[in-house]
């Protein structure tokens, strides 16, 4: 009963934070503090949800996820909707990944300035809505968390933001707006097809081959635009370089692992005819994403669009590892899913300590920063190595599971396009080593004193990072066996 009760708060309370931060005085340290604490409470009640699936998940050979600590109840009538949450080893894992962000993000901002009771209110409501996404197995709920992030992007990023701050707000929400339209479409013809929404009945209805083979590259397309595969990457670049540092973390490090999430968790799942029929063919699709993304990422200078290109190349990766439709390629494509978030967490981080401290994010304007703020240049350095798949990182784990698992596919458009992505790892390190070396390196060409040593709180988050990326570097093992529970049935399903 005290897990349900936690479940369902975890995006509760979120929204109470803000209605209990309105009385609090515009812009002063306890309204910081009041939000820090909040989030911090999600976060341990993320890790302990965490540790109690853990302990009681068994091994799974079914077709059906094992759901904890569920909450169902009839919620929209007309419709035949329930509020219907729970949890299982793949939403546990990404709970804890989308706290850690969401708790961080509220520490990168803590010098904002004005307007926090705004900013941190819809941070929270951002919050809620990540959580919600990754506990719910009713679609229209589902569908009701995925789209309350989309206003709140747009605020944030048009108030908060920098540079051509409208022009990205704009992209970026628009852009959702066609992938969310493409989902809900989907939604509406399942529904119209067995009549309920509960993603566990549904499991147990095989839809008509003829609809999955329409309806299954919609849906997939629709979750994958907030992933930003091609030809709907364009809204990254520019929702990235114009977004305030704790909005880049959320929407690199969770929001564009939401719609992975639902391409794996709902069009996989539901649809396996269509997945077997169109994944293929989506190879193409992903083969921009892994090996054109890091060769673009070389020709920029700015910081934000080197790491927003960077991110569609790893993103690309976990369409590899869904594409391939091995279960250790799923694996490895969850692993990434939360590896990356830890890395890009951890860069756009940096990204915004360097941006505070030189007000400039081009590359070719900085240089010798490591002799002024040396932890902050290891933590930007720690994340590239991540990035590049270096031994004893999440990074290295994620894309060497990938690979295999790919390779185990017997298609020779799916071995070449990995093959491809291993080699393209080359270009990474080139463009990563590039920023380290020009940053980082060299004379300094900044007046030190202008450029302040890491605060108390950024280095909580450079560090908190690092042990993220060292665990699941050192230790995937219990963390692979334990997601298995959630891709077998996926798998199932996928071969049944």
């Amino acid at each position: 009963m005290f897990e349900k009760v936690l479940l369902n708060l975890l995006w509760i309370l979120p929204f109470l934070t803000v209605l209990f931060s309105i009385p609090i005085k515009e812009n002063s340290p306890r309204l910081k503090r009041f939000h820090l604490a909040s989030a911090g409470i999600v976060l341990l009640s993320s890790i302990y949800l965490l540790v109690r699936v853990f302990q009681n998940t068994v091994s799974n050979t079914s077709s059906q996820f094992q759901l904890l600590f569920e909450t169902k109840f009839n919620w929209l009538n007309a419709i035949s909707a329930n509020y219907f949450i729970g949890i299982d080893a793949l939403s546990s894992m990404m709970l804890v990944l989308a706290a850690i962000i969401i708790f961080t993000g509220i520490l990168a901002t803590w010098r904002l300035e004005k307007n926090q009771k705004i900013f941190f209110g819809f941070f929270q409501i951002l919050a809620a809505s990540v959580y919600g996404v990754f506990v719910s197995f009713d679609l229209v709920l589902f569908f009701v968390f995925y789209e309350m992030e989309a206003l709140c992007m747009y605020l944030l990023i048009a108030g908060f933001g920098s540079g051509n701050k409208d022009y990205g707000a704009k992209k970026l929400t628009l852009t959702l707006a066609i992938g969310s339209s493409m989902i809900l479409a989907v939604f509406l013809g399942i529904y119209a097809e067995t009549g309920t929404w509960n993603l566990l009945k549904l499991s147990d209805i095989v839809l008509p081959e003829n609809f999955q083979f329409w309806a299954f590259p919609i849906l997939f397309l629709g979750f994958a635009v907030s992933s930003s595969l091609f030809p709907f990457h364009f809204w990254s670049p520019a929702g990235h370089s114009a977004a305030p540092t704790a909005v880049s973390m959320f929407a690199a490090g969770v929001m564009m692992k939401m719609g992975a999430y639902g391409c794996l968790r709902i069009a996989i799942y539901l649809m396996p005819e269509g997945a077997k029929i169109w994944l293929p063919y989506l190879l193409l699709l992903i083969a921009f994403n892994v090996i054109v993304g890091p060769f673009i990422a070389m020709r920029h200078k700015d910081l934000k669009f080197i790491t927003a290109y960077s991110s569609i190349s790893h993103l690309g990766l976990i369409f590899l590892g869904l594409a391939a439709m091995t279960p250790i390629a799923f694996r490895g494509a969850v692993l990434q899913m939360v590896s990356h978030g830890f890395l890009t967490g951890l860069f756009f981080a940096t990204i915004g300590m360097i941006y505070s401290r030189t007000h400039t994010r081009d590359i070719t304007q900085m240089s010798g920063l490591m002799k002024a703020i040396p932890f902050i240049g290891v933590g930007f350095v720690i994340a590239g190595f991540a990035g590049l798949g270096l031994p004893g990182l999440s990074g290295f784990v994620a894309e060497a599971t990938i690979f295999v698992g790919s390779f185990e596919n017997p298609s020779p458009l799916c071995r070449v396009i990995t093959i491809l992505a291993i080699l393209s790892i080359t270009a990474t390190a080139i463009y990563i080593l590039r920023c380290a070396n020009k940053m980082l390196h060299g004379p300094l060409n900044i007046p030190k004193e202008s450029l302040p040593q890491a605060y108390f709180e950024e280095k909580c988050i450079i560090v908190f990072y690092i042990v993220c990326l060292l665990i699941l570097g050192i230790f995937p093992a219990p963390f692979a066996e334990f997601l298995d529970t959630s891709i077998f049935p996926i798998y199932s399903n996928l071969m049944r």
